[in-house]
């Protein structure tokens, strides 16, 4: 099977000769190729998308609106298939896909009443008979370069929202697990979306660059590693435009000596082996203040024993990673933390899953008394492995948490509320939970870090989403009645 594009409301085949394999990951079998969009056929999807973006800006707020709740109809009524294409590309277990859309579903439904957010403000008599006002009007054309790892929600935290502002959007999915985005094209055209306001581009770093520096895009909205969000964000701004490039993370969870440890264990099971660890929120490290440490790796263990690692449509717990390269990334890195001293208390390289011998298979990984200068520690992994660091007080597990070059997630579980709001506080991280492992915020709150973890000023949907896809302008207007006029060559004044 090929997988192309969908540009001006259809599926189409590009002129590239590139091709890219999509696996099963539970099995290792390639299902389909993908093309890898050339320059000439960026292009295309771009040109239609600015020829649908003059006369889709123009469209009134209600009709956007209309056709963002029909498309929160399909989605949710078919959020079952939804969940099983993700689980048959990315590998996560269904009940995990099925959480995915539930969390774009969250997305449309904010995107749905975006009307009041677009909302101006009115100033009456600034001046004698002068009113000042703003309004938000749409960029124009937008790019949105989404990971393998949320195929389904990370596009849906882009472009719902750019579309209730007025823009026409290009889409870059992932070459590795494609078809989900061109669904929700599809559907998104059954609900009324005109033709060409929204495209979908597969390709690689080819289609990357191209919709970086063709000069109808506008803005770039990105998720992926930290790396590449540097890159997107330095060849992006000079092009000129505007771009919000979200990275990579290892995020730690700090457990206090007084937090109930049962749920700080079921807490680090839960964020650190969810999606194979596949996720820029998973809590990859988690940092014992003494004397918790011992019971708290012993929880942790006694949980991961119970945990069965298999094909994700086989209600297992834990799905494979997702692809071959992928899986053997993440093995060396459980290589190089026994061979730097770490104690591997689980080992996930030897698990026996419950699937074909042949799928990408890692299991569940702990590790004990990792120090910060150790690679499993300094380097986002991506994967199913987590880290115990043993520190002696609070002040010293903050200054670890502060000390990375990271600050997308962190969590403290305490149950000393003094504690909690100091580490809010004082941590250096852009979402923070207390006693909540995954500190996703709800779709009316933005999603971002901090450091290198975000290159941009403006985080993912919410407040930042509108003003991210919109500009501020400014009126002031004066209507003459009969009895003003006259001639004044001096500066206006307020009067």
């Amino acid at each position: 099977m090929s997988i192309g594009h969908f540009v001006d409301g259809k599926r189409v085949g590009g002129t590239s000769e590139r091709r890219g394999d999509v696996f099963d990951p539970a099995t290792g079998r390639r299902t389909a190729e993908v093309e890898l969009a050339c320059t000439a056929d960026v292009d295309v999807a771009v040109q239609a998308a600015a020829r649908a973006a003059r006369a889709w800006r123009d469209a009134s707020l209600a009709r956007r609106s209309g056709v963002l709740f029909a498309f929160r109809e399909l989605v949710h009524s078919r959020r079952d298939r939804l969940a099983e294409v993700i689980t048959a590309e990315h590998g996560k277990v269904l009940a995990d896909a099925a959480g995915e859309v539930q969390r774009g579903l969250e997305v449309i439904e904010y995107a749905c009443g975006l009307a009041s957010a677009l909302r101006g403000a009115f100033s009456e008599n600034v001046s004698t008979e002068v009113d000042s006002y703003t309004i938000r009007q749409p960029l124009g054309v937008v790019a949105v370069i989404s990971p393998f790892n949320f195929p389904v929600m990370v596009p849906l935290w882009f472009v719902p929202v750019a579309v209730a502002c007025g823009n026409a959007v290009v889409l870059k999915p992932s070459e590795k697990d494609p078809s989900a985005a061109l669904l929700l094209a599809e559907w998104f055209a059954e609900a009324g979306l005109p033709d060409g306001v929204l495209n979908v581009v597969n390709g690689d770093k080819v289609a990357v660059d191209a919709l970086l520096d063709h000069p109808e895009v506008r803005a770039v909205s990105f998720v992926g590693s930290t790396p590449i969000a540097r890159y997107v964000y330095q060849r992006g701004t000079a092009a000129g435009k505007r771009v919000q490039a979200l990275g990579g993370a290892k995020n730690h969870m700090v457990v206090l000596p007084d937090a109930d440890l049962d749920l700080a264990a079921d807490a680090a099971v839960n964020a650190g082996f969810g999606s194979a660890g596949e996720r820029c929120m998973a809590i990859s490290v988690l940092v014992a203040v003494e004397p918790v440490a011992d019971a708290l790796v012993e929880r942790i263990a006694a949980r991961m024993a119970g945990l069965r690692t298999g094909d994700g449509r086989r209600g297992c717990d834990m799905g494979p990673l997702v692809t071959a390269a992928h899986a053997a990334k993440v093995r060396s890195y459980v290589d190089a933390g026994v061979a730097a001293g770490a104690m591997p208390v689980v080992d996930g390289r030897d698990v026996t899953p419950d699937g074909d011998p042949d799928g990408f298979w890692l299991g569940p990984t702990l590790f004990d008394r990792v120090t910060p200068q150790m690679s499993i520690y300094t380097d986002e992994i991506f994967g199913p492995v987590l880290s115990v660091v043993r520190v002696g007080s609070y002040d010293e597990a903050v200054e670890l948490v502060n000390a990375s070059p990271y600050g997308n997630g962190t969590a403290i579980f305490t149950n000393d509320g003094g504690a909690a709001r100091r580490y809010q506080h004082e941590v250096q991280v852009g979402m923070v939970g207390i006693n909540v492992p995954i500190p996703v915020p709800m779709a009316y709150h933005s999603f971002g870090g901090w450091k290198s973890s975000l290159f941009g000023d403006l985080h993912a949907h919410g407040e930042d989403g509108v003003r991210f896809f919109t500009r501020g302008k400014v009126v002031t207007s004066r209507w003459l009645d009969p009895r003003h006029g006259g001639v004044n060559l001096g500066f206006p004044t307020q009067t």
